[in-house]
C-alpha cells in the first residue's frame, strides 16, 4: 500500500505522492490534521482550516462517516451485516451469481465504470476480478514469503480472462438492481472505487459549506476551496525513483477545487528471480504494465483522475496523450522507465517554477 513519508517542516500527506506545504494564512483560521487507517485499506488524511477544533472535528466525523460508508459498500474483500456490498455480488450460490437489490451508490459507480470502460476503449475494465484475483493471491504470497515467490502461469491467466466481459454486468436501475451473468466473473473496483467516493464526499462536502480543505484516501487528493486565505494547496508528486533520496519529489503543483492521483509500478509490487511485478495489469498482455513508472492525473475530479491513471498505464503514449487532449480540463504527465517526464499541454500550468 501507498505510505507516509514523513511529518516534518513540511507536512508530508498519506499515498507516497502528495506532499502540502505551508503558506500565509488567514489568522482567524487554524490547520488541523486528522489520520485514519480504517478505509480503502489504505490510510485517509483530512486537512482542514476551521476557527476551532470542534468545528474540525465535527466536519471529520461526517467526512469519515461516508468514507466508512462508501468503503463497506465498494470492499470486494469482505461482508457486512444487511449491506448488499460488492463482496456478497462477487458470491456464487448454487453455481451463480445472485441478482442484488443494492445502494444506489453502487450502481452510480458501476455505471461510472461502465463510462470508463468505453472512455478508455477497454483499458480499465472492473470485470477483471477473474485475472485480478490471481494476481492479488501470488503477491500476496510472494510478500509473505519472497523466497518462494513465483508468477501465474499463462494458461490460468487465459483462462481467467475468457470471464472479463463487462457486459456481463447487468444493471437494471428500474429495479435497484445489479447482477453478473457469468458464474466466472469477478468485479475488482479497485481503480476507481476511492476516487469516486473521494469525489462524492467532495460534492457532500461544497453542498455542506466545508471549504478549506485537503482530503487524501491512499493517494487520491482533492482539495475542496481554498486555504481559507485565497491562496492555493500546494501538492507535490513523488519521485518513482525511490533510491533518489535528494530529489524525493519530482513536481509541485498549486491547485484549488482539483484532484490529484499517480499511479505507480514502484508502490505495489513483489519481486521473482529480481524482478518487480507491480499491480497494475494490462488487459491485453494480462501482466504488469511495463511502460510507464508513473503517471499523475490532474483534473476535477477524483473519480476520473483514479480511474484514467490507471487506464494510462496500459496505453502506448501516443495514445494516452490523444486521450488527455480530448478531455475537457484533464492533464497528466507520464514518468516512463528511463526517468523521462512528459507532460500533456497545459500540465506544467500548474507547476510551481523553480
Amino acid at each position: 500500500m501507498k505510505r507516509i513519508i514523513s511529518l516534518i517542516l513540511v507536512v508530508f500527506i498519506v499515498g507516497g505522492t502528495i506532499t502540502l506545504t505551508g503558506c500565509k494564512k488567514d489568522e482567524s483560521y487554524e490547520k488541523f490534521t486528522d489520520y485514519s487507517f480504517d478505509y480503502f485499506d489504505t490510510v485517509t488524511t483530512i486537512i482542514g482550516y476551521e476557527k476551532s477544533k470542534q468545528n474540525f472535528d465535527k466536519n471529520c466525523d461526517k467526512i469519515k462517516g461516508l468514507l466508512d460508508e462508501y468503503h463497506k459498500l465498494y470492499t470486494i474483500y469482505n461482508r457486512y451485516d444487511e449491506i448488499n456490498n460488492l463482496c456478497l455480488i462477487n458470491s456464487i450460490k448454487d453455481g451463480k451469481h445472485s441478482e442484488l437489490v443494492v445502494d444506489a451508490k453502487i450502481i452510480d459507480m458501476l455505471k461510472f465504470a461502465k463510462e470508463m470502460y468505453e472512455l478508455s476503449d477497454g483499458k480499465l475494465n472492473v470485470a477483471m476480478g477473474s485475472v485480478l484475483s490471481i494476481w492479488h493471491n501470488y503477491r500476496q504470497d510472494g510478500i509473505s514469503s519472497p523466497e518462494n515467490a513465483k508468477l501465474p502461469s499463462v494458461k490460468a491467466l487465459s483462462e481467467a480472462n475468457k470471464h472479463t466481459d463487462i457486459n456481463n454486468l447487468i444493471i437494471d436501475e428500474e429495479k435497484g438492481t445489479v447482477y453478473i451473468s457469468d458464474p466466472q466473473m469477478k468485479l475488482d473496483v479497485g481503480a476507481v472505487a476511492k476516487g469516486y467516493a473521494v469525489e462524492k464526499i467532495a460534492e457532500y462536502m461544497k453542498q455542506n459549506g466545508m471549504n478549506g480543505y485537503l482530503l487524501n484516501v491512499g493517494g487520491n487528493v482533492r482539495a475542496v476551496g481554498d486555504r481559507r486565505d485565497g491562496t492555493k494547496w500546494t501538492i507535490g508528486i513523488e519521485n518513482p525513483d525511490t533510491e533518489d533520496t535528494e530529489k524525493p519529489y519530482i513536481e509541485y503543483l498549486e491547485i484549488n477545487e482539483m484532484s490529484l492521483v499517480t499511479s505507480g509500478s514502484y508502490q505495489r509490487f513483489y519481486t521473482v528471480e529480481g524482478k518487480n511485478y507491480h499491480h497494475i495489469i494490462d488487459p491485453e498482455t494480462l501482466m504488469p504494465s511495463d511502460r510507464y513508472l508513473s503517471i499523475s492525473v490532474l483534473c476535477k475530479s477524483s473519480a476520473y483522475a483514479d480511474a484514467l491513471s490507471t487506464a494510462l498505464f496500459s496505453m502506448e503514449l501516443e495514445d494516452g496523450n490523444k486521450l488527455i487532449e480530448s478531455l475537457e480540463n484533464v492533464e497528466a504527465m507520464w514518468v516512463i522507465t528511463d526517468g523521462q517526464q512528459i507532460y500533456s499541454s497545459k500540465f506544467k500550468d500548474y507547476c510551481i517554477k523553480e
